[in-house]
């Protein structure tokens, strides 16, 4: 079921047209779905899509079709002019495929085409553009869609500003509420100041001071409450003093879930033949949003989730069979730790979502500090998991899903702390091998260390730090062992540096290197599927 041609009877005077994508498009044959309500609101009149027969265009494709409400006569809505319909729709959306009846879930296409609509013009259209190197590197032709350059630093504005849309008159002035420790509740803000809106956002006492203030300065009411998310979130609904407040949930309520899958339309507008979409999962609202955008208009482009293994909710729920809570650990991809995906969201993406992965800590830091070198983007872990799983070592590295094919990710934020950013480059960089610590048996006698530090400059290594440890040494008194920490530029300067050091008849001790493991564990029930394995490091 596709939205049609954006007609002029469903546009009010002075709105933009929805995106191109979805205009001209409609399943043949497609049951009507029940709109959902505004907040304080009746049923909204359901929409029937319909393809209209009559000419086709040079190319074959059909003439687009039309919105409009069930129970209006077909012949009282003309098809546009050819003029009108985008020329980008690839042979393989053609309209000549029997129908598929769409399932009974809580968030339809048509709500996301509204959406789009109203957001459309006070959210960035974010690029969409392909990265050379890392194309490279993973093997496919990737292309990083920015949603780290909205304003509050999120895709996170697109659901917001379409919730606060969606209300009643009343309940725009009465105002609403929030848990979030972050990109959330920033969206929220910014949007709810532009709009007249009152906002009150619930924030965990641990959440970060800059976004704390951030969120002052944008006019929400900031009411700092509990230990974590879910603490500020029980708060939030029970305090009797914010009865009246909309709660709006930051990954599971429809218009938020509506609102990501704008991003899906936008990707399908600006790389029209997409082979896959790799998006990080938290909540799942997400990529349930962009998911079914994307499989409405193109259902052969495969979605592909990534999760982090601290806190793998998206593939529990599939364990179960539905939302089930699991303990998180912490994680450098922050974001997506939410503990028990969102009911409504994973109803919607478990009917069109085809496989999930698993990300480690040491792929996210290696995608963050790729992402700040190869693309200039500062993104947080978890805007970063999608790109994780791509890179070598990676869950999806060299998926013949993948290999060769047009591969868009989201970047979906950017606001990372300066603190935590420079400890996620470092171990992007330790993970690298680029940044290794060694430790090197030398003589405590005037002049051990300067021949040991002339040696590894001899080599091109960089010191980054050294300590003397006379204590732990007890095979020789007049011997010291050093830890020192280098910089290198990879594994092979890392070998050529111990062979020197050995050649000179340096005792070298490296730790174990991180056990690349096979990461390759997918959601039970999808293809592919298989325990992972963990390498076992002995101490030799």
């Amino acid at each position: 079921a596709l939205l049609a041609s954006g007609s002029d009877a469903f546009l009010s005077p002075g709105a933009a047209r929805l995106p191109s994508a979805a205009r001209g498009l409609a399943s043949a044959s497609a049951r009507p779905f029940p709109r959902r309500a505004a907040a304080g609101g009746g049923l909204q009149t359901p929409l029937s899509l319909t393809a209209k027969e009559g000419g086709r265009r040079a190319d074959g494709i059909k003439a687009p079709v039309s919105m409009k409400p069930k129970e209006e006569d077909e012949d009282n809505y003309s098809t546009p002019a050819p003029s009108e319909m985008t020329g980008a729709i690839p042979p393989k959306w053609h309209l000549d495929k029997p129908p598929v009846e769409r399932p009974n879930i809580p968030v339809v296409f048509e709500d996301v085409c509204m959406a789009g609509q109203r957001i459309r013009g006070k959210v960035k259209y974010t690029a969409c553009v392909k990265n050379p190197e890392l194309s490279e590197i993973t093997g496919c032709d990737i292309y990083f869609k920015h949603e780290y350059k909205q304003f509050t630093g999120s895709f996170k504005e697109r659901g917001a500003r379409n919730a606060l849309m969606s209300l009643d008159p009343k309940q725009k002035e009465v105002g609403v509420i929030a848990a979030s420790a972050g990109n959330h509740a920033l969206g929220l803000a910014y949007h709810g100041k532009l709009l007249g809106i009152p906002v009150t956002v619930i924030m965990p006492q641990t959440a970060p001071l800059t976004k704390i203030n951030k969120c002052r300065k944008l006019g929400a009411n900031v009411v700092l409450f509990g230990a974590h998310i879910g603490e500020a979130k029980d708060h939030a609904l029970s305090d009797p003093k914010f009865q009246g407040l909309q709660y709006i949930n930051g990954y599971d309520d429809p218009a938020i879930v509506s609102g990501a899958g704008t991003i899906g339309l936008e990707i399908l507008e600006q790389i029209p033949d997409v082979d896959a979409v790799i998006v990080p999962v938290g909540g799942a609202g997400l990529i349930a949003g962009i998911s079914l955008a994307v499989k409405s208009i193109a259902p052969d482009v495969q979605v592909i989730g990534v999760e982090p293994e601290r806190c793998a909710s998206y593939t529990e729920a599939l364990r179960c069979g539905g939302p089930s809570g699991v303990e998180v650990a912490p994680t450098l991809a922050d974001g997506l730790a939410v503990p028990t995906v969102g009911p409504h969201a994973f109803e919607v993406a478990r009917h069109f979502v085809d496989s999930v992965h698993l990300t480690s800590e040491k792929q996210v830091a290696l995608a963050v500090l790729r992402l700040v070198e190869h693309e200039k983007a500062v993104v947080e872990g978890g805007g970063a998991a999608g790109l994780a799983a791509l890179l070598p070592g990676g869950s999806l590295y060299m998926d013949e899903r993948l290999v060769g094919k047009k591969v868009v990710v989201p970047l979906c934020g950017g606001n990372i702390d300066i603190t935590i950013l420079g400890r996620v480059i470092e171990r992007g960089l330790a993970a690298d091998r680029r940044l290794v610590k060694m430790y090197i048996t030398v003589s405590d006698r005037p002049g051990g260390l300067s021949l040991l530090t002339s040696l590894i400059a001899r080599t091109g290594a960089s010191i980054w730090d050294i300590s003397h440890e006379r204590a732990w040494l007890h095979e020789s008194v007049d011997q010291v062992r050093n830890g020192v920490t280098v910089e290198l530029t990879g594994p092979e300067h890392l070998e050529e540096l111990v062979e020197a050091l050995e050649a000179e008849g340096y005792p070298v001790e490296l730790p174990p290197e991180d056990a690349v493991e096979g990461n390759t564990k997918v959601a039970p029930g999808f293809s592919g599927y298989r325990e992972k394995v963990t390498p076992e490091w002995s101490s030799d």
